[in-house]
């Protein structure tokens, strides 16, 4: 019988490959993080340290730069990240050649509610804790609120985040037992009372007209309230 050579040689030939791909997949599954890289992908000022971040990468008791590739389970690293109250979206990554990354995107405070317990209301609605690393400078939210009802205080807070005028002039928002509004601006002694958030572009409107005219005629100081309740009419109460 005659034999073929050629099916030996590529049989050997395949052999060869799987095992060194084994070895050097086993090698490199057993090779330990080289260098971690931590990124803030937003540009606000950082409310989470690389320190924080550091701890929550810690798997197992161990830090991620001492556990090998192949039992490095991302995941669960990336689940931990994304538990953080501060953390709006956490993605990892590791390379073949054994550096780890980390990219955080922050979640965004839009007003600091200050009661018994004080904390930021993010950007989406939900709860985020006070920082020790940066503060924001955001409304202050006072009166009667609870942690499990934002929706009414988001609203209005959310609001203010996207106008440029509210943003640059409203320094406290009030929310009364009945859940109406009050607001005060920046270096003025008035309180606007806002009320439901009903119609509440015809009263921003409404208050944007008053500040100007106000501003014109250097009449800012003579009122204690603005009283906005009304759809089609601002009712200034004077000193």
């Amino acid at each position: 019988m005659k034999i073929n050579w050629n099916y030996i040689k590529m049989f050997l030939l395949l052999a060869l490959v799987i095992f060194l791909f084994a070895f050097a997949s086993k090698k490199n599954g057993n090779r330990k993080i080289v260098k971690t890289t931590i990124e803030f992908v937003d540009e606000q000022k950082p409310f989470i340290t690389h320190a924080t971040v550091s701890k929550l990468l810690i798997q197992n008791q161990e830090a991620v730069t001492s556990v090998p590739k192949e039992t490095l389970d991302l995941n669960t690293i990336e689940s931990a990240l994304n538990a953080n109250a501060m953390i709006e979206k956490a993605e990892v990554f590791l390379s073949v050649n054994g550096d780890f990354s980390a990219k955080i995107k922050q979640k965004k405070p839009i007003a600091r509610v200050s009661n018994s317990g004080s904390y930021y209301i993010d950007d989406k609605g939900g709860y985020m804790p006070l920082s020790s690393n940066y503060t924001a400078r955001v409304p202050m939210v006072t009166g009667k609120v609870s942690k499990k009802d934002l929706s009414n205080v988001y609203a209005i807070a959310s609001r203010i985040d996207t106008d440029d005028f509210l943003k640059k002039n409203v320094v406290s928002i009030h929310q009364n037992e009945n859940k109406s509004i009050n607001l005060r601006l920046r270096q003025c002694q008035f309180i606007v009372q806002l009320g439901n958030l009903k119609h509440l572009e015809k009263k921003i409107n409404n208050l944007k007209a008053f500040y100007k005219k106000a501003i014109k005629d250097k009449s800012l100081k003579k009122y204690s309230k603005v009283n906005l309740q009304f759809e089609n009419q601002v009712v200034c109460t004077k000193v």
